[in-house]
C-alpha cells in the first residue's frame, strides 16, 4: 500500500514532494475500477479472509524468521471488516488512479524492487536480468525512473536488507 500512498500524495500535493522512493511496488489491476474491485473481493471471498490474508502475508517472505511470523500475526489480528475492504480498494485505486498518479510524477523517482507477482498473484523473487510488469509500467510512464533491484529479499527489503535500502536511498537523495 505504501507505493500507492506516496503516488497519491504526489498527485494531490506535488509542490510538497521533492522526490519519490517506491519500495517493492506492484499493480493489482487496470481497466474498469468496478470490475477490478469485484475481482479482488472474489479473491478474498473464495477462501475466506483469514486464509487469504495468511497466504498473502506469508508469501511476502522467502525465509522463515521471527520478524516474518510477527508481521503475519499482526496482519491476522487486524479487524476483518477493515482489512478485507483494503485489498479490493487497492485494486480499485490501481484501476482508477494508477496511470494518472504515474503521469503526475515530475520529480526524481527511484523504485527499489525485490519481488514480482505472477498471473495468480504469487510473489516470487526477482532474478538477475529479470523485469516485472510493475517495473515495465514504471519505465513506460516515468521514463526517468531509477530502478534498483535487491536480490534475495522478500516484499520488505527495507527490513530484510535494511543497509542496502538505506544506502540506495541515501545515494538517491544526495543526487542534485
Amino acid at each position: 500500500m505504501g507505493c500507492r500512498v506516496v503516488l497519491e500524495a504526489n498527485r494531490l500535493a506535488p509542490a510538497r514532494v521533492a522526490g519519490i522512493v517506491l519500495v517493492d511496488g506492484s499493480r493489482l489491476a487496470s481497466g474498469d475500477p468496478d470490475a477490478a474491485e469485484s475481482a479482488a473481493r472474489a479473491l478474498i471471498d473464495k477462501p475466506g479472509y483469514s486464509a487469504f490474508a495468511e497466504n498473502l502475508f506469508r508469501q511476502m517472505f522467502f525465509r522463515a524468521s521471527p520478524l516474518a511470523e510477527a508481521i503475519v500475526a499482526r496482519a491476522l489480528r487486524q479487524p476483518t471488516e477493515i482489512s478485507s475492504a483494503l485489498w479490493p480498494r487497492l485494486a480499485r485505486w490501481d484501476a482508477a488512479h494508477m496511470d494518472a498518479a504515474l503521469a503526475a510524477v515530475r520529480v526524481p523517482l527511484m523504485a527499489i524492487q525485490s519481488t514480482t507477482r505472477d498471473a495468480q498473484l504469487r510473489r516470487t523473487p526477482l532474478k538477475p536480468g529479470e523485469s516485472s510488469p510493475w517495473l515495465d509500467l514504471l519505465r513506460q510512464k516515468v521514463r526517468s525512473a531509477k530502478i534498483e533491484i535487491i536480490f534475495g529479499a522478500g516484499h520488505f527489503p527495507q527490513l530484510e536488507a535494511a543497509e542496502t535500502v538505506n544506502r540506495l536511498i541515501a545515494g538517491f537523495v544526495q543526487k542534485p
